[in-house]
């Protein structure tokens, strides 16, 4: 009979800390025995990170619970395996990662820990930012700027962005500057298409992008969740061009443009404009 190895791993923890714990020593494991895991630094599993992030938000959007569930096991996993290996460097270990941060909760929430009181949200948020900016040294509003995440969404980035250059001022009075600008940079990108500079092409776009962000910020709508919405749109109309394609024994590649507009305009009717 064969013999079970790391029986010690294999036992299901009964508290939070025994399972943690657990976790911890599984990837030690991993990285001394498994070839692929002895293989990765911080910059080959950074998409890990991201792409993990990425699905626990599908999840919840989708409210799904035993998918949010698993995907919040691994984000956890991605968490103690950079932990891991910062440890292996000598560069910082999982209980300096866990204090640091309930230091910084405790610090940043002075209405609970301390006398100071805020009896509303805005209140608190103000007070969070206020106790973030002091603690990563932020003297100037362009660091506060620099410090946006670049590899943040773009769309989300650049309404960050946004967001903390209005808070000094400047900004459009109203949404009609924001939609002006839209207007500009729309022109300015077809004068570049004209000249088939790459670039220039690419620089326009980009600006005109930026501006659609602003009238978002204005119009209160998180433009990262607006785009995804229409894409899932776009997605189940195409899908009801595709239905109606194969009912009819064909195939989208042998359906005119035209025939491909007419089912579209059908399915928008159907679908009533929904999300």
């Amino acid at each position: 009979m064969c013999e079970v190895k790391y029986p010690e791993l294999r036992k299901e923890a009964k508290t939070p800390e025994e399972a943690f714990r657990r976790l911890i020593d599984l990837i030690e494991l991993l990285r001394k025995e498994c070839p692929w895991d002895k293989e990765q630094d911080h910059k080959s599993i950074r998409g890990c990170m991201l792409e993990e992030a990425y699905e626990v938000a599908d999840a919840i959007d989708n409210e799904d619970m035993d998918n949010l569930r698993e995907e919040l096991g691994d984000v956890m996993l991605q968490v103690v395996f950079h932990t891991s290996l910062a440890a292996e460097s000598d560069n910082f270990a999982m209980t300096e990662v866990i204090n640091e941060e309930c230091e910084k909760m405790i610090r940043r929430h002075p209405h609970i820990f301390s006398q100071e009181s805020a009896k509303t949200v805005d209140k608190v948020l103000e007070k969070w930012e206020n106790i973030k900016r002091e603690e990563k040294a932020q003297v100037s509003q362009h660091q506060r700027l620099l410090s946006v995440p670049r590899a943040l969404p773009a769309l989300t980035r650049a309404y960050k962005v946004q967001k903390r250059a209005a808070d000094v001022g400047f900004d459009w009075d109203d949404v009609g500057g924001a939609f002006d600008k839209i207007k500009e940079e729309t022109t300015e990108l077809l004068s570049a298409c004209k000249s088939s500079d790459r670039e220039a092409i690419s620089e326009e776009l980009g600006d005109l992008l930026f501006s659609v962000v602003n009238a978002a910020r204005f119009l209160d709508v998180d433009p990262e969740y607006a785009l995804t919405r229409t894409s899932d749109k776009f997605t189940r109309r195409f899908g009801y061009i595709e239905e109606k394609a194969i009912e009819s024994g064909r195939r989208l590649e042998d359906m005119t443009l035209k025939e491909m507009d007419a089912l579209w305009e059908e399915a928008k009717l159907i679908f009533h404009k929904s999300f």
